[in-house]
């Protein structure tokens, strides 16, 4: 059994069905006590929290479903009418995520492409009749952060005051992507310090505004 498989399992036994606070909970209790879960976890969680209550998206992406946590995370904070699209690369991981998000009642309100995001993103316009995105949350690998913020300004998916929040800006680290948001003249940035995933090691997510 995986890891991931392992944490789905853990949830099912110690969550409540159709409660995504409560599979919250779970996954952070098995990333603390248990093993370590890639996550953007409840600390650096609440600071993404306050990013979504201030921007209320009605369209958002994520790149990087990973396991659905942040998805989850993410979705319980939206209303009903908003938008939310997210891309795993991986298809074992998007399978246990489609679970995950099914098993907190959410599965209505999140569409899952599994796919690789070079790929995603050109098509969102016409294939998942986006317009522009209001937030988007980059979380996946790290050496491609910049290709795809690049991706979504040249298929205008971004508008003037869109949020890009991007994760594990120390830790692994993505300091090309940093270094672009910051000099390259399309956003005002600011870097929010928090604790990497489960542990007391600095990491932070990056918040990009585009000018347009």
């Amino acid at each position: 059994m995986s890891k991931e498989q392992r944490v789905l399992r853990y949830v099912q036994q110690n969550a409540s069905r159709g409660d995504p606070d409560s599979v919250l909970a779970a996954v952070d209790k098995f990333g603390w006590e248990t093993e370590w879960a890639m996550n953007v976890g409840d600390v650096k969680g609440l600071i993404l929290d306050r990013f979504v209550k201030e921007t209320a998206p009605q369209t958002m992406l994520e790149l990087g479903t990973y396991m659905g946590y942040s998805a989850i995370r993410v979705v319980r904070l939206l209303p009903e009418t908003a938008k939310f699209l997210t891309v795993e690369f991986n298809p074992e991981n998007a399978a246990i995520a489609n679970e995950m998000i099914a098993f907190a009642g959410l599965q209505n309100r999140i569409i899952q492409i599994t796919s690789d995001s070079a790929d995603v993103i050109p098509q969102l316009k016409k294939k998942y009749d986006v317009d522009t995105f209001d937030m988007v949350f980059i979380d996946h690998w790290k050496d491609v952060y910049v290709r795809d913020i690049k991706l979504l300004e040249t298929n205008n998916l971004l508008r003037k005051g869109t949020v890009v929040v991007a994760d594990n800006i120390i830790n692994p680290g993505a300091p090309e992507y940093a270094d672009y948001v910051r000099t390259c003249g399309k956003y005002d940035s600011t870097f929010h310090e928090s604790n990497f995933e489960y542990s007391d090691d600095i990491d932070g997510l990056e918040k990009s505004v585009y000018r347009g």
